[in-house]
């Protein structure tokens, strides 16, 4: 389309004084207007306004498709913004978009950090939990939060984390006549009266986050005893060979560790778990390491070799793991059903799946390994080795 229909554009808190004239004539020739009650109040655009439905949908925007529509967004639309969530439903040359300085641009400029250097969080609805891969040593977190309650909130949950000393910058309303910015730490947090929009600078004192590196300790996670433990999983992860925006589908999951690992390494996980009392587990650990958004749990036994039902809705995985319950009918489906390319590791711990892992390492190729460990431990006076069982791991590419 020569004359693009819908039209983004990027508002702060300087209100129609910050836009560049292309995008004043284009509200003005607007028919509508779609955005949050405060963007609508700064555009000062009367019953042309139409405030996001609750729950969000952009389906009011698409209803007037071919009309003139504006929708305002805060700083840059496609930041954390609502772009990202029309351009699914869009052609190209259907849109255009007229971005303003975005929210983290103001916070870094206001406070003097390297944008490049620093980690940028939207948690307007996304728990805290999302921070933990961040919250190292010397970090830079620039988060934007969904109220003016919610900076209170944080600062007691990183208190709760043993990171009380943490450095928090306030700042609310930024890049407008109203601006305000106020410091303290986390521990000693007793400001009020805080407006949004609010952003929030974190610089990180004491360590309260995750590794960059597989294998957590196995009391990170809720788990009755099975679980892939520490040392295997971080061999398991690297067989796995997880990258972001890859999908995982976790078979016999037991806690769900592998999948939520993956997850911490950018990934999306299934975790397929029949005991009820274990997918509850897996249920908790989503909840504690935040990855409601990228991580869900199936509680259905894979009865032979059959995948649950749910499974044929979702996106096909680029990797699988059988952590349990594996067998030959499972390994028949998977050949005959996963994509090719698809990355398979499956470990076993029994004689028998040993020469089942054994039978199709020399039938479809792959690495075979056999892992043997043992951690010390009291033996009278002295210490001794106490071996764990052997796990033999195989890993192909279908």
């Amino acid at each position: 389309m020569a004359d693009p229909w819908l039209s983004i554009i990027g508002l702060n808190e300087g209100g129609l004084g910050g836009l560049s004239s292309a995008s004043r004539d284009t509200l003005a020739r607007a028919e509508a207007v779609f955005g949050g009650p405060r963007h609508l109040e700064l555009a000062n655009v009367g019953l042309r306004g139409h405030a996001w439905p609750v729950p969000f949908s952009v389906a009011p925007v698409l209803a007037l498709r071919g009309r003139p529509v504006v929708v305002l967004a805060s700083g840059d639309p496609f930041w954390f913004g609502a772009g990202g969530s029309l351009l699914p439903h869009i052609q190209p040359g259907e849109w255009q978009s007229f971005p303003a300085p975005s929210t983290f641009a103001l916070a870094a400029n206001h406070l003097g950090w390297r944008l490049e250097e620093t980690r940028c969080f939207g948690l307007h609805a996304a728990p805290f939990e999302r921070l933990l891969p961040a919250l190292h040593r010397g970090a830079r977190i620039l988060c934007l939060l969904r109220d003016g309650q919610a900076p209170a909130a944080l600062a007691e949950w990183l208190t709760a984390r043993g990171a009380g000393d943490t450095q928090m910058e306030v700042m609310e309303r930024l890049g407008g006549p109203h601006q305000r910015c106020r410091a303290t730490t986390a521990q000693s947090f007793a400001l009020v009266d805080i407006a949004a929009p609010v952003a929030v600078g974190l610089a990180v004192a004491t360590p309260a986050g995750l590794p960059a590196t597989p294998g957590l300790p196995d009391d990170a996670f809720a788990h009755d005893g099975q679980i892939t433990k520490r040392p295997i999983r971080a061999l398991t992860l690297c067989a796995l060979a997880p990258c972001p925006g890859e999908t995982l589908w976790d078979i016999g999951a037991g806690s769900g560790s592998v999948s939520v690992e993956w997850c911490l390494a950018g990934g999306r996980a299934v975790a397929i778990e029949a005991k009820p009392d274990r997918a509850a587990n897996i249920a908790e650990n989503i909840t504690r390491f935040g990855l409601l958004q990228q991580m869900q749990v199936i509680n259905s036994a894979v009865e032979q070799g059959q995948l649950p039902a749910q499974c044929a809705s979702l996106p096909a995985p680029d990797a699988v793991f059988i952590g349990g319950g594996g067998n030959g009918p499972l390994l028949e489906t998977l050949f005959s059903n996963m994509p090719q390319g698809t990355r398979l590791v499956m470990n076993g711990v029994t004689l028998e799946t040993e020469m089942l892992l054994a039978d199709w390492h020399a039938r479809k190729g792959g690495s075979l390994l056999r892992l043997e460990l043992a951690s010390a431990a009291p033996l009278g006076r002295m210490r001794g080795w106490v071996p764990a069982r052997p796990v033999v791991q195989w890993s192909v590419v279908l």
